[in-house]
């Protein structure tokens, strides 16, 4: 592995798991540093797929939301999930 990238496996979940056609995957990104903007902009470089919900889904690192981060990094083996909006009724 390169020295200058980690490893990260994306989990996606409903809409997105359906347009990826895929539970997750792992990539290769710099660690950093990142806002939660930075991150939707290198998943969405990753996964060309998930452009039709970019508007809509939201991203969590290590089971917390990154609207609520300022600035983070990433580390080896960080799970970023990529959430779209549920409904119900």
């Amino acid at each position: 592995m390169q020295e200058d990238k980690v490893c990260v496996k994306l989990l996606f979940f409903a809409k997105a798991r359906e347009v990826m056609g895929k539970h997750e995957m792992d990539v290769l990104f710099s660690p950093g540093p990142y806002d939660s903007k930075t991150l939707r902009h290198k998943v969405l470089n990753s996964c060309k797929d998930l452009m039709p919900i970019a508007e809509s889904f939201i991203l969590a690192l290590n089971e917390e939301y990154t609207d609520n981060m300022t600035e983070f990094s990433l580390k080896d083996k960080d799970e970023i999930a990529v959430i779209p909006p549920l409904s119900g009724g």
